[in-house]
């Protein structure tokens, strides 16, 4: 073990004196903490576990985007994931920015879905169609059976069974919550306002991160986090039940969700593509990044799915309480991982990459996160779906246009949906042929394999074997380099023969003088 330890140092010595980079691995790292948002977590989780291979500690305690920006400004978390900007009055209870200097930074896309369970007799239902106001009325109580005529309508090849319709929604204070209510109020106004009337809620209603909920409940069911109403639904005593959740959870249970009534009329799936469709409709508050989404739930493309949006972490700006540049450190690295390599493969646990002016504005971001260091980050070499030379949005731009069975009015698709399909990753590498290739043992994930989140128990909602604060989920594929180092150049060759010379140098004179010992103990025989 001295010898391991005396040649690692020695060959980042070389590297040093060589003037070659020492890889990310060799780094100290100091741990960071973070907290807030479930609708981010699968990926969030799968970021952090990959980055243990470069000795960073990531801890992250989903516990919802209200508490998550709580913690953050009380400072007892270094940095916060939220769907919803500070300052928003929620319940008649002020959210006031923090005190401590902050920004916030675009992490993932994605899009929030209805995750259902429901059988006709034995067989399970994969391919539900809802228009928006139907969605609205089942969560406010006005549509409260599965064969309904409005149901019954969107879905002209199902005989749905006349079953009680439970209708999922969070306990807690929830950014997925504040996404949906905020699509509710924008579009479906008179029928939210009249809900929240009728439950004590002041109107106009608005966007709410607290689900208003009837007295009594009724068929409502109340469970906190993402993982916990997607554990609900899952259940075999569940049938019935609906939520939204991030499209990630279906994906990861196995589950299908609604295909969602755009202003096209068609009927779409919140997968990676259609979601950054939807983007495309999106406007950017140059001041802070925070977005607009009055163009994505209107898009007139027939590829868009309507609840689109993407999430923010919540950044230090300067050194403050317990905050200190070795922390800043190691979230900069964090964030230049997440921002470029970690958008590769989030397609395949249910969420979309970031385009690219997302990219190079939390880039932006980074480098005002009190440091050490500050990496240059090649951004052409991301390797992100999205990008193009031009800055198109290449995955956008080649999303085939829905099929004919998805139009209103048509026999339905029979393809199922969400996580009753294997997940395919879409290409990574062909929108910029400048982009380096991915590093040599890199695989593409294996469709159906277990991602992002941990397993859950049913019963419970909490991960099993893990600590409810982001456990050690199976990661997709093998880890991969950080973004400032991806490809194989010339410094990586120079690196490898540094090495072996140092191997020779160190392992050389102690092999050359054993044999020469074992040669005069022969010739001393004779």
């Amino acid at each position: 073990m001295f010898i391991l330890r005396r040649v690692a140092a020695l060959v980042a010595v070389l590297f040093l004196v060589a003037g070659l980079p020492v890889p990310a691995h060799a780094a100290a790292y100091v741990a960071i903490s973070g907290a807030g948002s479930t609708w981010s977590f699968n990926a969030l989780d799968q970021w952090r576990t990959n980055v243990r291979q470069y000795g960073m500690t990531i801890s992250y305690a989903p516990t919802g985007s209200s508490d998550g920006r709580s913690q953050f400004r009380n400072g007892t978390v270094d940095f916060a994931v939220s769907e919803i900007p500070y300052g928003l009055a929620d319940r008649n209870v002020q959210d006031p920015p923090p005190a401590r200097q902050y920004a916030y930074m675009p992490i993932v896309a994605g899009g929030t879905a209805f995750m259902y369970n429901l059988k006709i007799g034995t067989k399970r239902v994969t391919n539900l169609r809802l228009s928006g106001d139907v969605v609205v009325k089942i969560f406010t109580g006005k549509i409260t059976k599965w064969d309904d005529p409005a149901i019954a309508a969107d879905n002209p090849n199902l005989t749905l069974p006349a079953k009680k319709i439970v209708p999922v929604v969070r306990s807690d204070g929830s950014g997925t919550t504040a996404q949906f209510t905020k699509w509710m109020s924008s579009e479906y106004g008179s029928l939210w306002n009249d809900y929240c009337g009728q439950v004590g809620r002041s109107v106009p209603c608005g966007l709410t991160s607290y689900y208003p909920l009837p007295t009594p409940q009724g068929a409502f069911v109340a469970s906190s986090g993402s993982i916990g109403v997607a554990s609900y639904v899952k259940q075999a005593q569940s049938e019935g039940a609906i939520t939204y959740v991030e499209y990630s959870y279906a994906v990861e249970s196995r589950f299908p969700v609604v295909k969602l009534r755009n202003k096209s009329d068609y009927f779409i799936e919140p997968t990676a593509r259609n979601v950054a469709v939807g983007l495309l409709g999106a406007t950017i508050d140059s001041t802070d990044l925070t977005q607009r989404l009055e163009g994505v739930y209107r898009s007139n493309d027939a590829r868009a799915y309507p609840l689109s949006s993407y999430s923010y972490m919540i950044v230090p700006r300067a050194v403050e309480g317990s905050f200190n540049t070795a922390k800043g450190q190691t979230l900069r690295d964090f964030a230049y991982y997440f921002l470029c390599e970690g958008q590769r493969n989030v397609s395949v646990i249910g969420y979309s990459p970031l385009p690219k002016n997302l990219v190079q504005a939390g880039l932006t971001q980074v480098a005002r996160i009190p440091g050490t260091s500050t990496k240059t980050i090649d951004i052409s070499k991301c390797n992100n779906p999205t990008f193009s030379s031009d800055g198109t949005n290449v995955l956008a731009r080649d999303t085939p246009q829905p099929a004919a069975c998805d139009k209103v009015g048509s026999s339905q698709c029979a393809t199922g949906t969400g996580g009753t399909v294997p997940q395919q990753p879409v290409p990574t590498g062909t929108a910029n042929p400048t982009a380096s290739t991915a590093p040599t043992g890199t695989a593409s994930p294996v469709p159906g394999t277990t991602t992002g989140a941990p397993q859950i128990d049913p019963d419970t909602g909490l991960p099993v074997g893990g600590d409810n604060g982001g456990g050690d989920g199976e990661v997709l594929g093998v880890p991969v380099a950080l973004p400032a180092e991806t490809g194989w150049d010339e410094t990586n060759t120079l690196m490898l023969v540094a090495v072996f010379l140092l191997l020779g140098i160190i392992l050389g004179p102690p092999l050359i003088g054993r044999a020469l010992a074992n040669r005069n103990n022969t010739d001393r025989r004779f």
